[in-house]
């Protein structure tokens, strides 16, 4: 019996005015509890995929089932059941961080006592609780990001998607990110984590597919991708082996 609590086939999508597809015929599952590592260089299609899991952009061919439900039209019930925080922070610079993390839980339909009780957890556990009232354009970058990943958790969703999460943030930041993540992972939370940081995601993911040019290139987890390719000693060696040394930009 499938664990997947994501079915994703025959995905396809082309971009107008480009040559060729960004997501190109890709099958995929994603189990459930899984800390799932999404990699592929620049305009590998991770972001194209993503936006397409979440909703906000429709493939031209192809099936996406989340949590046995179809996305295209279900899109309203699983948004409601997952978290996205998306690789451009999605914040209103001109509220303070309290007022963009409510509007945010109202969107998600919760009641303002479970909103004002999640908001005061997590401002606590990212170390922001004294910003609370500061509008988001004072705030740093690593703080954003912080803010940003808030406001994808506050409904405590069932798969939290993750774009670059910790993408231009200082040290302190992303090592607080990680660990809460590590925590997430243990509550048995499915996790659809992006980035170029690949000592992260060796740290962090359970299973492991790498993209490029809309195509699946390798799926598993690292111990049996690693055990595919015993020249590699790390998955920056074996990210690389698969994806070229071609600057992508």
């Amino acid at each position: 019996m499938s664990n997947a609590i994501i079915h994703i086939e025959g995905l396809r999508k082309q971009y107008e005015g480009a040559s060729k597809p960004a997501v190109d015929n890709l099958n995929l599952e994603i189990n459930a509890g899984a800390v799932f590592g999404l990699l592929g260089p620049n305009g590998a299609g991770k972001s194209t995929m993503i936006m397409m899991l979440c909703g906000l952009m429709k493939p031209d061919a192809g099936k996406i089932s989340i949590m046995d439900m179809n996305a295209r039209a279900n899109g309203q019930i699983i948004r409601k059941k997952i978290g996205v925080a998306p690789q451009e922070i999605a914040l209103f610079p001109t509220l303070t961080a309290y007022e963009n993390l409510f509007y945010f839980g109202r969107m998600y339909g919760l009641p303002s006592s479970a909103i004002k009780t999640s908001i005061e957890n997590y401002l606590h556990v990212f170390g922001l609780t004294d910003k609370r009232n500061k509008r988001v354009q004072t705030f740093s970058g690593g703080m954003k990001r912080r803010l940003n990943l808030i406001a994808a958790l506050l409904h405590d969703p069932s798969v939290l998607i993750l774009d670059e999460p910790t993408a231009g943030v200082d040290v302190q930041s992303r090592n607080m990110v990680v660990d809460f993540l590590q925590t997430l992972k243990s509550k048995g939370v499915t996790i659809i984590y992006s980035s170029h940081f690949l000592e992260e995601a060796e740290k962090l993911c359970t299973d492991i597919a790498v993209v490029d040019e809309g195509k699946l290139i390798v799926r598993g987890t690292l111990s049996q991708i690693m055990h595919q390719h015993p020249d590699c000693h790390n998955l920056e060696q074996l990210f690389l082996k698969l994806t070229g040394k071609n600057i992508r930009d």
